[in-house]
């Protein structure tokens, strides 16, 4: 088989990886397992002698040093320029928009996952549940092209006509705010995520006036409820220190909100994921075989221990007195979008916001939003429902924690859980 762009540009980035010293293993299992299932020996070998790290992976953790939980590692797709980000214009008091638009893959649908691909691999009711539930989208200023976008990705795959309106802040479906590229783009893939798994689902779009939290999306969350939502989706966050945001607008009872934990691996983490009352979604890399779907850690998931943020009543974990994240997570990477205002077209797109507004049509999916308090069932569950009902993630890391759970999946230290992929994936729906 000849090599198409899409080996080239992988093979590429292999041999670029290959140049620092370490990761390089994680890096191919992690980037190298995409839809098109290519698996080179070249690659390999380029993998296997690149890396010069020693290790273990049955040895036994140290005690966590508190040093730890600030430890900092550059995820794959910055280190290795492997994608960019949306929103990188943020300024100082905005909130970040978390899509990543990865380079060299746009051109068509094929470079990306596909619905077909996510109901498969999480065994979703997607075509008989969902209806009459409404996910309300929370993004900042305004797409032009949405509705024909989502109109488009919906056709491509046969999910039929979108039950989609938009507001701006205030309620009202005229009035926009100004266009931005960067969240048009973050605007189109989390309409067309809620509308992958749950394509009966209602979906409104509230588009703040502005990215400043305290301000604009802080009207925008009310204004969700308002109209009647009661699952929130938000795939935007704040860094430390880059803006505030009040919790009080996450705090509506049988709402159930959700947020992304973040591109930029561990404990580099912020509201509103990080907030008691938010289910935070982490991220991770899908693959295919031939007997089915697996998942490992997506390494710039954000998750670890929220040092700012009160530690919930119901969660229990041992090594952090904080608020730990993730809870949940989805698939984060090589992602299929169509978005015609910012990028012309097909483009493949990665990050916690595709994994947010995903697990966001589940929870819709599973009809239970005015039931949940936040995360709380994930955490309370029995070792059995657990097992029959999430895939656990038991492989990867989103960073440097001595091998703590916190940043390291399969450790075992307590159960199932890894702060950057939560208490795993979905399978069904029972779980949500």
């Amino acid at each position: 088989m000849g090599f198409t762009r899409r080996h080239r540009s992988l093979l590429k980035r292999t041999r670029e990886a290959a140049r620092s010293s370490c990761g390089l293993l994680t890096f191919w299992c992690n980037y190298v397992t995409t839809p098109f299932r290519i698996f080179s020996p070249l690659a390999i070998a380029l993998a296997i002698t690149g890396c010069s790290t020693g290790g273990n992976s049955s040895s036994v953790p140290p005690a966590l040093d508190q040093s730890m939980l600030h430890a900092r590692a550059v995820p794959a797709w910055q280190a290795h320029h492997l994608a960019r980000q949306a929103c990188a214009h943020a300024r100082r008091g905005e909130a970040q928009c978390l899509a990543l638009i990865e380079y060299g893959l746009a051109g068509t649908y094929s470079g990306g996952w596909a619905p077909s691909d996510f109901q498969a691999a999480y065994n979703l009711p997607s075509t008989t549940k969902g209806k009459g539930q409404i996910v309300a989208i929370v993004d900042a200023y305004d797409n032009p092209n949405v509705a024909s976008d989502l109109a488009v990705y919906r056709s491509t795959f046969g999910l039929g006509k979108a039950k989609f309106k938009k507001f701006n802040e205030y309620g009202q479906q005229k009035n926009y705010p100004p266009g931005d590229y960067g969240w048009g783009v973050e605007i189109d893939l989390d309409v067309e995520m809620v509308s992958a798994v749950c394509p009966a689902c209602t979906i409104y779009l509230i588009e703040a006036s502005t990215a400043y939290s305290n301000n604009d999306l802080s009207v925008a969350e009310a204004e969700a409820v308002t109209l009647g939502a009661h699952i929130v989706s938000n795939s935007w966050i704040c860094y430390p220190s880059s803006c505030s945001v009040d919790a009080s607008d996450f705090a509506t009872p049988g709402v159930a909100y959700l947020a992304g934990s973040g591109d930029a691996g561990y404990n580099e983490n912020g509201p509103p994921e990080a907030l008691g009352n938010v289910i935070s979604v982490g991220g991770t890399l899908l693959s295919q075989t031939s007997s089915g779907y697996t998942e490992v850690v997506w390494d710039g998931s954000g998750g670890g221990c929220a040092t700012a943020n009160k530690k919930p009543a119901w969660q229990h974990d041992p090594d952090c007195t904080s608020r730990t994240d993730a809870d949940v997570s989805a698939v984060a990477w090589d992602v299929a979008e169509y978005d015609t205002y910012s990028e012309g077209g097909w483009i493949t797109i990665g990050g916690t916001s595709v994994a947010t507004p995903m697990t966001s049509g589940i929870v819709a999916l599973a009809g239970n939003a005015r039931k949940l308090d936040a995360a709380k069932n994930f955490w309370a569950m029995k070792t059995a429902k657990r097992k029959k009902d999430l895939h656990a993630i038991t492989s990867g890391n989103d960073g440097s924690c001595g091998g703590e759970y916190l940043c390291t999946a399969g450790t075992g230290q307590f159960g199932t859980y890894s702060g950057p992929s939560g208490w795993g994936t979905p399978n069904g729906v029972a779980a949500y």
